[in-house]
């Protein structure tokens, strides 16, 4: 086949730009992503072999080969894994298909932090390349195939490819270094600098990483030969000795084996002996990956069986409310040739996830009563894992059994985190409901007109910020006995004694008004459910609240947001009898202003709930016709 040029897709050429210019700014990074890259790809091959020997081609030593040339300024990169065909090496490296990229772009753009602490989320490592090369040639040959393909580019916008060949299967990547990065300090032709970055970076990675070395004959100084040396030490970390291993060695692990950009927030290192036998070393991440709750993201650990690799994203061991966790899972209890069926129905993973589970959800719970700052920069990143958890088990509720002692929320108590137990020892000695208001911010909800009573009678309300804390609570139900009220209720009401005889004075007056509250009734037609008279207001003059069932406004908020108007709240208006307004209302009674005034108050409690009335050019008019006359 002929050469052929081609483009990159355009969200490729963007994210070329990003990498060369701006993502990365520790240069020397690019070499521990290719060696990472060529990992991979032993790794894919490996797990391919277990069930079709032939395409190892009877060469199972598998191998990472550097070899830094000075004299041609290049730095080579190969490896013996599974290798591409034409379409794959378009697919992988000329375009970008993966869905969430666009979202990455426009994090790379928008974010203040690192961007070193993004570019790993997206498997986009080889551009790291460009940063180094102003060429790069890549020749390729796919396990069990014949033929080769070699692909080049000096990252500008396109590339070409075409036929090629190769001796043995598995992907040669060369560089051709930028003048910069052949002397001085960055000088990525120099063998022993070389060392010790893999040494740096790539210690742990499983496959020997070897390179050629001169050596100098002792006896005769002019005697010099070639040895090739493995450069990593291999050892699986898992394998040591806790009390063996340095902090610094683990977060490099996990730096280099998973592609995280920073250290772990928590490591978890577990060895059990007994029925059944694994070793297990996990960490949270201290970022969240940003595709973390996308559909296309794929959580697991890692599986090691007798320290031989069986498989990547095994979703077995933890439940998806832990799909946060990074790590392995190492035990000598499964079989070599096991399936992903067979792994499914595997008693033995069953048993060593579950008590991964229980240590994990332990250590967690140590973390909270020992290291709070830490914890809520756990929460910070995770929480909503656990509250999606505690909706996902409704009907189950042993999930919200775990985890409903590690729930977290700002309360009115000073603006700082809780749990639902501290918040439950703070409640006033009659207070037998967990109070709650849902909105996009803190001060949102400190403007509701219902805040004002509670802050008055001293009593804390738990603040439910993010849209999935709504449908926890819901999930929840309630806490220690205390069932959970939202202040945005119909039902919402005080118990003490002075509430039960304002409540009742309430009762007298609606009576007496059952008239009007009809008449606004029916002037709002399809607008409210009903309208009401409350004693849950002091200074405010109206306020919109749901049915005791059903969405609630906040939840018909994030039902739109997803593209899903269907689920509407129930509104009703409340009215204050003791504010000025109310007297006002019954003056318009029976004129030509009445129902304009009826409208006007609807849309004050709209926005109030920071909800735009579905005419606000309409309601400026009646605004200006109202204050003329």
């Amino acid at each position: 086949m002929s050469k052929e040029t081609l483009e990159f897709q355009a969200e490729t050429k963007r994210l070329l730009d990003l990498v060369i210019n701006s993502i990365y700014t520790n240069k020397e990074i690019f070499l521990r992503e290719l060696i990472s890259n060529a990992s991979d790809a032993i790794d894919k091959l490996h797990f391919e072999s277990l069930t079709n020997q032939d395409i190892l081609e009877g060469n199972s030593d598998y191998e990472i080969f550097i070899l830094p040339d000075a004299d041609s300024k290049t730095i080579t990169i190969s490896d013996n894994g599974i290798g591409m065909t034409r379409e794959e090496v378009i697919s992988n490296i000329g375009t970008i298909a993966k869905s969430g990229t666009k979202a990455f772009l426009e994090q790379l753009k928008d974010s203040g932090e690192s961007n070193e602490e993004l570019i790993g989320q997206f498997g986009v490592g080889f551009y790291s390349a460009f940063i180094v090369a102003d060429k790069v040639t890549l020749i390729t040959r796919k396990a069990g195939q014949q033929s080769a393909v070699k692909w080049e580019s000096d990252g500008t916008g396109e590339f070409t490819i075409e036929e090629s060949e190769k001796e043995s299967r598995g992907t040669t990547i060369t560089l051709h270094l930028k003048k910069e990065f052949t002397e001085g300090e960055d000088n990525f032709t120099d063998t022993r600098d070389i060392e010790r970055l893999i040494k740096k970076y790539s210690d742990y990675i499983r496959y020997p990483i070897k390179m050629n070395f001169e050596v100098t004959d002792k006896d005769n100084k002019d005697n010099k030969t070639i040895e090739v040396r493995t450069v990593n030490s291999m050892q699986p970390l898992w394998t040591k000795n806790k009390s063996d291993i340095k902090q610094e060695e683990y977060n490099e692990f996990f730096k280099q084996q998973f592609h995280e950009w920073e250290e772990p927030l928590e490591i978890y290192h577990t060895k059990a002996e007994g029925t059944i036998e694994y070793t297990a070393l996990l960490c949270i991440p201290k970022k969240a990956s940003v595709d973390l709750y996308y559909s296309n993201y794929e959580p697991g650990l890692q599986l090691y069986s007798r320290h031989v690799f069986i498989m990547d994203k095994c979703k077995d061991f933890l439940p998806d409310y832990m799909r946060f966790m990074k790590g392995l899972v190492d035990s000598p209890d499964l079989p070599l040739n096991i399936s992903r069926e067979i792994l499914q129905q595997s008693r033995e993973v069953k048993k060593i996830g579950k008590a991964l589970e229980k240590n994990i959800l332990k250590q967690l719970t140590k973390l909270l009563q020992n290291d709070r700052p830490k914890y809520e920069q756990f929460w910070h990143e995770y929480g909503k894992s656990f509250k999606i958890g505690i909706y996902n088990d409704i009907y189950n509720r042993s999930v919200a059994d775990d985890l409903k002692d590690l729930l977290i929320f700002k309360t009115s108590s000073e603006g700082k985190f809780s749990t639902l137990s501290e918040y439950v020892t703070r409640m006033k000695p009659d207070q037998d409901k967990i109070y709650y208001a849902a909105a996009k911010d803190t001060a949102t909800i400190e403007k509701l007109p219902q805040m004002e009573l509670l802050k008055d009678r001293g009593i804390e309300v738990v603040y439910l910020l993010d849209p999935v804390d709504e449908f926890t609570f819901e999930a929840l139900h309630e806490y220690d006995g205390k069932h959970f009220q939202s202040i945005s209720r119909e039902d919402f009401k005080l118990d003490d004694e002075q509430s039960k005889a304002e409540q009742k004075q309430v009762e007298d007056l609606t009576k007496d008004n059952e008239t009007i509250l009809k008449d606004v009734k029916e002037t709002l037609k399809d607008k409210v459910s009903d309208v009401k008279l409350t004693s849950q207001l002091k200074s405010g003059a109206v306020c919109l609240v749901t049915g005791a069932h059903g969405p609630s406004l906040s939840m018909e908020k994030t039902f739109e947001a997803m593209n899903n108007p269907f689920f509407k709240a129930s509104k009703i208006l409340e009215i204050n009898p003791n504010h000025p307004l109310f007297g006002k209302l019954k003056e318009a009674h029976g004129t030509d202003n009445f129902a304009s005034f009826c409208d006007l108050m609807y849309c004050q409690a709209l926005l109030i709930e920071g909800i735009l009335p579905d005419n606000h050019v309409e309601l400026a008019n009646k605004i200006a016709d109202l204050m003329t006359k």
